[in-house]
């Protein structure tokens, strides 16, 4: 795997919501890194990709209420075991499940395996709730998917925080999980 800078010089076999990633990243003059790489479909996979770009290995996970009417997108640290009952409680949610695929691919256009902060700027009924296990937040870079599995960028922690989570105008909610 080799780390580039910026975009992808040939565009032309990459997605319209991999590149719209790379045109908010742009516009809002965030410098970034990328690796190219095979179909990430485990954490393990993600450990190897985030060891190359330096950044946290960040889980991302869609759950839903039991009635499905309340949707939130979980980033918390690769390592840690999701533990639903600390999530619920720290949210005030009675029961918490994961969420579809279907759901994902219909609220944030993204596939399952694809899953990122990047997708809530495609949520513009604003349908999902961002939720950030504080963790995730110490480290100077994060890595993520621009809604893509065969593809993880890494940008400043900060960058997220103080201009992409404003930019797709979702506050997040942060959390402490054990």
């Amino acid at each position: 795997m080799e780390l580039f800078k910026g975009r992808p010089e040939n565009a032309n076999d990459r997605l319209a919501k991999e590149i719209r990633v790379y045109d908010l990243l742009d516009r809002l003059n965030i410098e970034y890194h990328r690796v190219d790489h095979q179909a990430a479909m485990t954490m393990e996979a993600c450990v190897e990709i985030d060891r190359v770009l330096q950044a946290a290995t960040c889980k991302n996970l869609l759950l839903c209420n039991r009635q499905k009417t309340d949707f939130y997108l979980l980033l918390m640290p690769g390592d840690k075991v999701f533990q639903t009952k600390e999530l619920s409680a720290q949210l005030g949610v009675s029961r918490l499940s994961f969420a579809s695929g279907e759901t994902m691919e219909e609220f944030l256009d993204i596939t399952p395996g694809s899953l990122s902060v990047m997708g809530l700027m495609n949520d513009m009924d604003f349908r999902v709730k961002l939720v950030i296990d504080a963790p995730i937040l110490d480290g100077e870079f994060i890595g993520f998917h621009p809604c893509i599995n065969t593809t993880t960028l890494r940008v400043k922690t900060k960058d997220l925080t103080e201009k992409i989570v404003p930019a797709i105008e979702h506050t997040p909610t942060i959390v402490n999980l054990p």
